[in-house]
């Protein structure tokens, strides 16, 4: 019997799919800078040949902004430059058209506030340039006059110059040439008169007027620019067989920034690349473009899947942040110079000595938009991370329960596997939370339904599942299928939320459910009630324990330029290619408000998302798309994780075993020992791949995996206790070594090790037939104990350290207090009350300090009432005691203190344990002289509770 056409859908898109990547990505699919027109003529400017000029006479200074127009001499266009003072130690540059045709895109959604800001005072100004103090740490902002160049200094110290090699460039809206003739016909002219007296009355209210001069006359203004509107690219461009048209033209924005002194800088992820960025002289710069890359390959700086347009720099003195706020299509170059004369004349005593200094050169490219920028001056690392939290806002704080293992394949096949798999856990005694359905669940590819064959009563699995104390996820993709017996499909038609294709009707591109609809996730109303179909009553089968995956959301069209959506689409009076960057952070902005509105705002959302943008932080947890089980793709998953850890995004992963092809059983086990020490820990696999439950490789493997599944789930309260911090403070969870050692060049370049919060020091093995890893164990002063043998070795050192295929080399820092919890449990939710072990690690001067956090583990009671415990472990002088950091909070937890162990202690004569209320008890001890180990047996504390340990 022939198949159904609605089930060969599935199967053609899934041909289509490999015929776009092969074996790997196919390269000609996606744009290099030379094929992106406006990435070719930016990148075609030479430097040093800048045409802006600052008009100083227009230069207005209130409190906390100064306003200052530039002129382009070649064209005698004006722009608007915005410059703001930020509280936190940042300072904000925001360039625009002083009278553009039409508004130009600003990006909403992303800053959690406006920022405050603080005042600025005029230092001195002549007709070469202007000299403001920014009211910290004698730091200066100068404006040089022609060419326009604005440098911020501190002390005798250049911290940043914006424009200083001349390549501020800023296409304005035009209109096309061939549709006006020299002195304008009268039904255009009319046009043209009746759009600049609106715009220039808006300009002119918001920003205060602004005088013309001899150099921009009337006539001047309303006279066609000249300049070549006929270069390729400028008004419509095609790349293969997709045409896009731009009705206003050419957009594009770019402007360089130099650091002097400067070697070291990362961020902008996503990019299957080195922690540390490259130099692009010479070839393709950076893209960030939200794109759906089948199999990417690595060490290459294509576009993948998010985009996060920050970069972190950091030298032995100082680190800092650029924060480029555009969601168009971005492409940045990296490169290095000296940084020859930074101002004219008698401002030059500002600067002295920062002559020819090595620095980097940074510059921003982007399609649309206008240029919007942040610069955070730390100093430190963890300020840099305050700095831009206070922007951006911090990452989510998870249910404790997402912090578990998941298990995931493309696709469980119905009710009865996904039982059969859950039984297989208890079977082989191995924990998990969270089993996932990707998008064969659906009743065909129709999204908040099930198939009514193969899970026929989703809710009889979910309450197995919770009768275990365990959940699911399940795919919510952004692609709709278009079909007039689909509610959904139809709710949004009717109420006319797909995103428009140019010519005004509904844009359709093919995904997996064939022919597909997509909704405007940028028209806060879609949002809305995209959050309401998450409801109980909305989403048939679903219960509390239902969480979400928004995958395909660069968005993915299988039939679109680039595999995405076509630029000349439209999002109300906005085009695509002016947001496309932040459409996925919409989509999981709108699916976390839905779990949480589900609940009625009690509880904390779990939403997974593929494409993200600067803020996806607030909304959930990222992993790095569809890796391949290569030695590779486990390699890269460390940078790839800390890229995205540097830029606010804490709660990342990759796919355990990788997605593509079947990994044999040493890279799946050493991926499972990686993954345990990973913040997002899921092992998933494409739907072709073989089966991988944990067990199936044969009792050794299965035996392996259960421990590095078990150590992740003795190390949850410190997990949470770093998910705590990251949500309160901005700070990452998983950090590369130079954040916590800036001081130690030694770090820089460090990426196949990491920390985990401060303590932490993971190296997982991820060479094939490895007999050893080598360790940099940081910190002149520092000691590290191997977690497993409690051996101890001093820091600034490369050690060899063998390992056998059971080997997960851990450390942990001396000076360190981890809570742990060593009765494992088929589920976190299972040991919610099991007692804890303290794993005190003193220093070479005999203290350590940590930290316990305990809350309900899924509610947001602990932000709106307070309800935590949040304590305060220190050890000194023999002593180890337990304290309140918050003292209005109000929690009580049945937990208790089971087992302190002290790594690098000395044998006492007794030990007693001291409450609040007085009462004194002697504790039961070992000591092991040969480790030097300390184990004090049931203490027998509340874990919430105030305690002092006296070792005599």
């Amino acid at each position: 019997m022939a198949p159904s056409s609605d089930r060969m859908v599935p199967l053609l898109l899934t041909l289509l799919f490999l015929c776009l990547g092969g074996e790997a990505v196919d390269r000609s699919n996606f744009k290099t800078c030379e094929q992106s027109s406006f990435c070719k003529r930016q990148r075609e400017l030479k430097p040093g040949q800048s045409p802006y000029r600052a008009l100083l006479d227009t230069l207005e200074l209130s409190d906390s902004r100064i306003t200052l127009q530039l002129i382009n001499d070649n064209n005698k266009v004006r722009l608007l430059l915005e410059l703001y003072r930020l509280q936190g130690n940042m300072t904000r540059v925001k360039i625009n058209e002083l009278k553009p045709i039409k508004p130009r895109y600003e990006v909403p959604d992303v800053l959690i506030t406006d920022p405050p800001t603080e005042p600025m005072t005029l230092v001195a100004q002549d007709e070469n340039g202007v000299v403001l103090s920014l009211g910290v740490d004698e730091q200066r902002l100068i404006v040089n006059a022609r060419p326009f160049r604005l440098d911020i200094v501190e002390g005798p110290k250049v911290l940043v110059s914006l424009n200083s090699r001349g390549l501020l460039a800023f296409e304005h809206l035009r209109l096309r040439k061939d549709t006006i003739s020299h002195k304008i016909t009268s039904t255009v002219g009319s046009m043209w008169d009746s759009i600049k007296s609106v715009f220039s009355s808006k300009h002119d209210s918001e920003n205060g007027g602004g005088s013309e001069n001899e150099e921009q006359g009337e006539d001047e203004d309303i006279q066609p620019v000249k300049e070549e509107d006929d270069k390729p690219g400028m008004w419509e461009e095609t790349f293969k067989t997709h045409s896009d048209s731009k009705p206003s033209g050419p957009s594009s924005i770019s402007l360089d920034f130099s650091l002097p002194g400067v070697d070291n800088v990362y961020g902008i992820p996503e990019h299957a690349d080195t922690l540390k960025l490259k130099s692009t002289d010479g070839g393709e710069p950076y893209r960030l473009y939200n794109l759906d890359v089948f199999q990417y390959e690595l060490n290459n700086l294509m576009a993948l899947y998010g985009a996060v347009p920050v970069i972190i720099s950091h030298n032995t003195e100082r680190t800092m942040g650029l924060f480029w706020l555009n969601a168009a299509e971005t492409w940045v170059d990296i490169s290095s110079s000296s940084t020859g004369n930074t101002v004219l004349g008698k401002m030059m005593d500002l600067v002295q000595g920062s002559n020819e200094a090595p620095h980097t050169n940074i510059r921003w490219i982007s399609e649309s938009g206008i240029i919007d920028v942040f610069v955070m001056f730390g100093p430190r690392p963890n300020d840099v991370f305050a700095q831009y939290a206070s922007l951006t806002g911090t990452q989510a704080f998870p249910p404790l329960s997402t912090l578990g293992y998941h298990q995931c394949r493309w696709n469980y096949n119905d009710q009865v596997d996904v039982k059969a798999v859950d039984e297989g856990f208890d079977e082989y005694d191995i924990p998990y939370d969270f089993i996932w359905l990707d998008i064969e669940h659906t009743d065909g590819k129709r999204y908040f339904t099930w198939d009514p064959n193969k899970f026929a009563q989703p809710k009889k699995m979910l309450q197995g599942l919770m009768d275990k104390r365990r959940n699911m996820v399940a795919i919510v993709d952004p692609h709709i299928k278009v079909d007039s017996g689909y509610k959904i499909h139809n709710d949004i038609r009717s109420k006319s939320f797909y995103v428009k294709n140019k010519d005004g009707g509904d844009y359709e591109g093919w995904c997996w459910p064939g022919s597909s609809g997509y909704p405007d996730f940028s028209n806060p109303e879609m949002r809305t009630w995209w959050a309401s179909k998450f409801a109980y009553d909305q989403y048939e089968g679903s219960m509390e324990n239902l969480y979400t995956w928004n995958d395909m959301n660069e968005p993915s069209v299988f039939n679109g330029p680039e595999v995405t959506m076509h630029k000349d689409a439209t999002h109300g009076s906005w085009e695509h290619r002016d947001l496309h960057n932040i459409y996925g952070l919409y989509v999981q902005m709108a699916t976390s408000e839905g779990l949480i509105k589900r609940s009625g705002g009690t509880e904390r959302p779990f939403v997974l998302t593929r494409a993200f943008f600067a803020g996806s932080q607030r909304y959930g947890a990222v992993w790095t798309g569809d890796n391949a089980a290569e030695w590779g793709h486990l390699k890269v998953s460390i940078p790839m994780c800390l890229s995205l850890g540097l830029v606010g995004i804490s709660f990342c992963g990759a796919d355990v075993g990788g997605f593509f092809k079947h990994p044999g059983t040493e890279l799946l086990v050493r991926w499972y020992q990686a993954g345990a020490y990973q913040p997002f820990f899921r092992a998933h696999a494409h739907l072709d791949t073989p089966r991988r439950e944990p067990w199936l490789f044969g009792p050794d493997n299965t035996a392996l995996i259960r421990e590095a599944i078990r150590q992740r789930y003795t190390l949850l309260p410190y997990w949470y206790q770093l998910f705590y911090n990251a949500h309160r403070t901005g700070q990452p969870v998983m950090r590369a070594l130079w954040i916590e050692f800036p001081e130690e060049p030694e770090t820089f370049a460090i990426e196949d090790e990491y920390l985990l919060g401060r303590d932490l020091l993971v190296h997982p093995v991820t060479d094939e037939g490895a007999k050893g890893v080598t360790v940099y164990f940081p910190g002149k002063r520092e000691v590290w104990y191997d977690v497993h043998t409690f051996q101890k070795h001093k820091g600034a050192q490369n050690l060899y350290i063998p390992v056998t295929m059971s080997s997960i080399p851990v450390f942990q820092r001396g000076g360190s207090i981890i809570s742990r919890k060593d009765r494992v449990r088929r589920s976190s939710a299972c040991m919610e009350n099991d007692p804890y072990t303290l794993y005190v690690a003193l220093n070479p001067q005999g203290t350590a300090e940590g930290e316990i956090y305990i809350d309900d583990f899924h509610t947001f009671n602990f932000e709106k009432e307070k309800q935590f415990i949040h304590r305060r472990l220190h050890f000194s002088d023999n002593t180890l005691s337990s304290s309140n950091l918050d003292p209005d909070s109000k929690f009580t937890t049945a937990a208790w203190i089971e087992k302190v162990i002290i790594l690098g202690a000395s044998r006492p004569t007794s030990i007693s344990m001291k409450t609040a209320d007085g009462t004194e008890s002697d504790v039961e001890f070992e000591f092991d002289s040969a480790t030097s180990v300390l184990t004090l047996r049931k203490p027998g504390v509340n874990a919430g509770a105030d305690w002092t340990v006296l070792l005599k």
